[in-house]
């Protein structure tokens, strides 16, 4: 920790040297109501012949900081999309530099938000190129889903074939619920996506290039999750309810004599989000619920062989019952105008029943080889408690923030399987349970400078998971007696940061650094003889970032970026426990591994004009250490493959993003993502250790490929909108493999009734039937064609009502 002391102290001293001689006007814009601070409100500031001679976007602070102007009379106008404008004359002499205004009231307008044509707009991509925001209000025809199926039809996302969300061609994302880690996102990664219920989400932001006040866990950015918050005078809320259908349609009959595939799987969502306030206190509890019915997985295999006697097709079919809830009940206490304290809880409980049958026939008609069935009962729950001070100080923007949260949460797996082939029967069991507890402590300070700000802060995360493993074998079993009976993670990570911005009419800079003492330990069962040792590293290591974007002509922005992140392999990536959903993929995890680095260079530019926008970037990326699960044959039974995470050294992701939006006339606008990137991973080999030591190599690989979004909205009458969206993912070119191109069209309506209180939905994804996954795969004398019929098309209704 000296050493994270010894940087900071050093950053500190050198900004504290820094002045720039120049005039800067700051403030903040408040919703005049409820007094929430309103981010993306326009600032402009005019000049005596009613000129603009700059303008601002306000942060999600609601504050603002204009500068590069010099001494005169000016008129500050500030809007907002569906409220009234207000200005301030304000007027600008040489005796003083720093400005600070009152915070400016914005009341809402009702009749502008009813209006059919459409006066204003929120781009997708931030003023500063650093991050993309989605209002899932707008995002019809995804409505009524988890939050994972509200992402398909975003610009820059991409969901892979194990429903893992892609930013760039990479799922190593860091995924924060309003700004933090939460057990909602399994604290960080992409765990629990598709359990958490979009109803309550206002909007998501996508950062390809956060700033060192984040963690640096992510190489491909970070997914931000923001539910609503109203906090308007008196009692308001709003209660929903949504109902859907999914597997329409019968792709392709199953093989014989297993259980019948679900149809027709209903879905039910209700949720509800209220706020009580008063002059010194908030009370809030935003609570959903999902029940419902889907076909997890139906793919079908192919496996051919050297010895074209072993070639076997098989159907994985796995039926999912599921039930979630989440429950966040707090309160906002506003001791002073200056300070806020916010306590709540966070309480969310998710339990499914899997139940899976495998046959497998072979193709030479000789009969069946083995039937595999399973029935799996999962239980996840976890309780979050937080406590979050808040200060302000005389001068705007100057700021205190603490933070402590402790999460307790409970994994709880219980997993009967049978396997029946013509030489034995078995029936075993497995029990798992993992048991997690995290501690976070964080504080944040802001100090606005001349032209700027400096930021630094701290933050402690500690985390223990003990893992208990149990099997109960029955006659003939297969269960490896030989792995133990527990593991157990423990993770403490310190980190310190400081970050330098500096705001002008023609430039911003934007420097951090954040330096990370993480010490990650991952005892083994001494009874385990394949793994013969714990492991465990301790490493700092610094995470810097800049940003410099310039101001090229009026609605030109130029940015250039460079970061550098980590992944650390996750308790999962580690448990070294395999999974018997499938008897001849044997998946474990690897507990030796290492975390992987990355260097990001980026250059974006974006163009505004009045009615639309567009933005470019190109980026490159180096990947040490690189982190991803591998294929092999097992050398003692052909017919097993081994899929293991290793290490494979340096890898390279380069690519290009294009985002365009377009106000076509009042009714009718439009926006599209396209996404070209390649994946190359250089020539590697290794061993892997379980179940049998076994060397591997491969060749260089490298993966082209690209997918676009279109998304077009109609205002057909004043109450009633229309989106349509079109997904297409093309041929990619994978480790081992390659996945065939795929695509969805997407239908949304959306009618608005009692004055804008009562809202009504209808939804339809993939109408065409079109999204299933083709993979092909290569590994030494055996190649494998897989064919995923996973339910994809869903038809869902909804409404909610607001008061």
């Amino acid at each position: 920790m000296k050493h994270l002391k010894l940087i900071i102290f050093l950053i500190m001293g050198i900004v504290s040297q820094t002045s720039f001689a120049q005039f800067s006007i700051s403030g903040r814009v408040l919703d005049r109501d409820s007094r929430t601070p309103m981010e993306y409100a326009t600032v402009s500031i005019l000049n005596a012949n009613d000129s603009i001679i700059n303008g601002v976007i306000t942060n999600d602070k609601g504050r603002f900081i204009i500068s590069d102007f010099i001494a005169d009379s000016y008129i500050l106008v500030f809007s907002y999309i569906g409220y009234d404008s207000d200005t301030l004359k304000i007027s600008i002499n040489d005796a003083d530099t720093i400005y600070e205004i009152d915070d400016i009231m914005l009341r809402e307008n009702a009749a502008t938000i009813n209006e059919v044509i459409v006066t204003g707009k929120l781009d997708i991509v931030s003023g500063k190129l650093e991050k993309k925001i989605f209002n899932l209000h707008d995002n019809i025809s995804q409505s009524g889903g988890s939050v994972l199926e509200a992402m398909r039809n975003l610009p820059g996302i991409a969901i892979n074939e194990d429903g893992k969300v892609l930013l760039r061609g990479s799922d190593k994302v860091l995924v924060l619920i309003d700004g933090r880690q939460s057990s909602l996102t399994g604290f960080g990664n992409q765990k629990g996506l598709d359990n958490i219920s979009a109803s309550n989400i206002a909007r998501i932001e996508i950062i390809n290039n956060p700033s060192a006040k984040y963690d640096s866990q992510g190489m491909a950015g970070i997914i931000n999750i923001i539910y609503k918050n109203d906090t308007k005078i008196g009692l308001n809320g709003e209660a929903g309810f949504n109902f859907g259908l999914g597997e329409l349609t019968n792709r392709k009959s199953n093989l014989s004599g297993i259980m019948d595939k679900y149809s027709f799987t209903p879905k039910y969502n209700p949720s509800i989000s209220l706020n009580y306030r008063t002059e010194k206190i908030n009370l809030f509890l935003q609570s959903d619920a999902m029940f419902r019915k889907k076909v997890n997985c139906n793919e079908f295999i192919t496996r051919k062989y050297a010895d074209e006697a072993l070639d076997v097709i098989s159907q994985f079919l796995e039926n999912r019952t599921q039930q979630q809830y989440t429950v966040k009940l707090g309160m906002d206490w506003f001791i002073s105008d200056k300070d806020l304290i916010t306590l709540y809880g966070l309480f969310e409980d998710e339990y499914h029943i899997d139940r899976g049958h495998v046959p497998y026939d072979y193709l030479n008609g000789t009969g069946r080889k083995r039937f595999w069935k399973w029935a799996e009962d999962e239980r996840t729950w976890a309780m979050n408690y937080s406590a979050n001070y808040r200060h302000c100080f005389v001068e705007d923007g100057h700021s205190l923030e603490g933070m402590f949260m402790y999460v307790h949460g409970v994994e709880d797996e219980l997993f009967p399987f049978s396997d029946s082939t013509a030489t034995r029967t078995s029936t075993d069991k497995t029990k798992l349970t993992a048991r997690e507890k995290i501690v976070t402590l964080k504080v944040d300070y802001a100090k606005p400078l001349l032209g700027g700000r400096f930021e630094v802060g701290t933050k402690i995360q500690l985390r223990n998971i003990p893992i208990s493993y149990n099997i109960f074998p029955g006659q003939n079993s297969i269960l490896d007696p030989n792995i133990g009976t527990w593991s157990k993670y423990k993770e403490n990570i310190y980190s310190l940061y400081a970050n330098y911005y500096y705001e002008s009419k023609f430039f911003n800079v934007e420097a951090g650094l954040r330096a990370e003492d993480a010490s990650i330990k991952y005892k083994i069962d001494p009874a385990n003889i394949y793994y013969k040792h714990d492991d465990s590293y301790n490493k700092l290591s610094l995470f810097p970032n800049i940003r410099i974007s310039l101001n090229i002509i009026e609605n030109h922005k130029l940015s250039l970026f460079y970061n550098r992140r980590v992944d650390r392999p996750t308790e999962f990536d580690l448990r070294p426990f395999p999974k018997y959903d499938d008897p001849e993929i044997l998946k474990t995890g690897n507990p030796y591994l290492k975390p992987q680095f990355t260097q990001l260079c980026e250059i974006a530019y974006k163009s505004n004009w009045k009615s639309g926008s567009f933005f470019i970037s190109a980026y490159y990326k180096l990947i040490t250490d690189l982190f991803t699960r591998i294929y092999t044959n097992d050398i003692s039974q052909p017919e097993i493959i081994n899929a293991v995470t290793q290490n494979l050294g340096e890898g390279r992701n380069y690519g290009t993003e294009i985002v365009v939006e377009q106000q076509l006339n009042s009714r009718w606008k439009f926006n599209a993502g396209f996404n070209w990137y390649r994946n190359a991973i250089n020539s590697f080999d290794g061993t892997i250790i379980y179940p049998t030591n076994q060397s591997f190599s491969f060749g260089k690989t490298v993966g082209n490929t690209w997918n676009i979004k279109l998304n077009t909205f109609i205002k057909l009458l004043k109450n009633l909108d229309l989106q349509a969206s079109y997904i297409y993912y093309a041929k990619d070119i994978i480790p081992q493999g390659e996945i065939a191109g795929r695509g969805s069209l997407d239908l949304g309506f959306r009618k608005t009734s009692f004055n804008g209180k009562a809202e009504f939905f209808l939804s339809a994804t993939d109408i065409l039937n079109t999204f299933g996954i083709k993979q092909t795969l290569y590994s030494n004398d055996l190649i494998i064609f897989k064919d995923n019929y996973m339910e994809s098309q869903h038809i869902t209704i909804g409404a909610k009502y607001k008061f």
